[in-house]
């Protein structure tokens, strides 16, 4: 199965532009005074930064990158770095108050903020990835903290990277701090379950989702945007609910079977050959295409700006679940909610990995661990609560679910302001 490329790609957005939108129709019905309004809409702190990184070659290659905090009214900053070409200061800003959002939905006590550096860390090797990650860790140091701004993982960034950037901290302040970034491996003070959390906070919503909405997952088809740390174990727990799994895209191909791909064959396929296209029984399409494939369930795992209003009106899902961020845009949002499309909010939907980052920084703070059943169960129930009040929201205001997150976190974090009030 083909799908033509020109009539699949998605319209460039800026991506900050769009979470100001959102924010603006969930303000105007919260009735939000124009003081709040003017402090919620824009980012508290921005740092950019270049920085020269010896290459392998001897040579001195310059990278930028940044940091954004939006708000910190109800604690401290938190978000995750990404390593990406296209990685901006808009979309950093964006992604930045979608955090400040997705922390106040679920409830935890973190502000919003979120780091990127332009680069393609498939071009770098492992040193020279690693005298990258230092030399940004050692840039942005004046904001992070374990107190103040606590970084994670994010899009090509990993638990590795994450041990890198903790002993670069740790070096410069003379002694080890393991709560400066969540994300790390076990053995500096990670925390079991962190890996799959985005994953299984993922499928906690959806399990809620479908239980109030008599929304049948035993035999649903599910499309797949997406096939990394998110996506990969998605696939494995949805089939594991009963779904048929028939396509699934990532950055160099898309593959499609109407009768179902075994997802934990797929993943082991995908550690040998370094990608899912050629899967045994699969037909290939072009990977933005996977996003019109005939399905119950539609998950955008990937980037941002991917459903739009180009193509939002050939999506024949029922329900859209946001894995990635801001994977819609307001227009779509629009389309889908008049063709009857249920979506699920990334601020909600993809949560579980915030949650967990919760989880280990209260653990590193404390220096005591739970087991992984402990931190399976205490995400089941965060997720499950913030989909119920999401969904109380959305009834008690006869608006989308995405509109009920905003207003919940909007209305959380706007509180936390008004309270505090502004200093001097």
């Amino acid at each position: 199965m083909s799908t033509t490329r020109s009539s699949v790609t998605p319209i460039s957005e800026n991506a900050f532009d769009i979470a100001r939108r959102q924010f603006d129709i969930a303000a105007d019905l919260l009735h939000l005074d124009s003081n709040l309004r003017a402090v919620l809409r824009n980012c508290k702190r921005e740092l950019t930064v270049n920085f020269p990184v010896k290459m392998d070659d001897g040579s001195i290659r310059v990278f930028q990158g940044y940091r954004v905090q939006h708000n910190i009214a109800r604690g401290p900053a938190k978000g995750g770095l990404r390593f990406h070409p296209s990685v901006s200061l808009d979309e950093v800003r964006a992604l930045a108050m979608w955090m400040t959002w997705k922390c106040a939905v679920v409830g935890i006590p973190f502000g919003g903020a979120k780091g990127g550096v332009i680069c393609d860390p498939k071009r770098l090797s492992t040193s020279e990835l690693e005298n990258l990650t230092r030399r940004f860790a050692t840039e942005i140091s004046l904001l992070i903290g374990p107190d103040r701004d606590i970084p994670a993982p994010d899009v090509n960034t990993s638990p590795q990277i994450m041990s890198w950037f903790m002993d670069t901290y740790s070096m410069a302040v003379g002694h080890s701090v393991p709560a400066v970034v969540t994300g790390k491996p076990q053995s500096v003070g990670g925390s079991e379950g962190r890996m799959e959390a985005t994953a299984r906070g993922a499928v906690d919503v959806i399990q809620e989702f479908a239980k109030q909405r008599q929304f049948t997952l035993n035999g649903a088809r599910v499309v797949i945007q997406g096939f990394g740390n998110v996506g990969s174990p998605l696939a494995s727990f949805l089939q594991n609910l009963g779904c048929r799994v028939v396509g699934v895209a990532e950055e160099n191909g898309a593959i499609y079977n109407p009768r179902g791909f075994d997802a934990s064959r797929l993943r082991l396929y995908k550690r040998e050959t370094g990608s899912i296209v050629g899967f045994n029984g699969s037909d290939p399409v072009y990977p933005v295409g996977v996003l019109e494939l005939p399905c119950d369930i539609l998950i955008p795992a990937a980037l941002e700006g991917q459903i739009t209003q180009r193509n939002a009106d050939r999506i024949k899902a029922r329900l859209v679940v946001e894995a990635a961020n801001g994977p819609t845009t307001p227009e779509a949002d629009a389309i889908l909610g008049e063709r009857g499309v249920v979506v699920v909010p990334d601020i909600l939907c993809n949560a579980g990995g915030v949650t967990v980052s919760y989880f280990e920084w209260v653990q590193d703070l404390q220096s005591f661990f739970w087991d992984e059943d402990e931190v399976n169960q205490r995400l089941q129930k965060v997720m499950s609560r913030a989909y119920q009040s999401v969904a109380r929201t959305a009834d008690d205001h006869n608006v989308s679910l995405r509109t009920a997150a905003h207003i919940l976190a909007i209305s959380r974090v706007a509180d936390a302001t008004r309270t505090r009030g502004i200093f001097p």
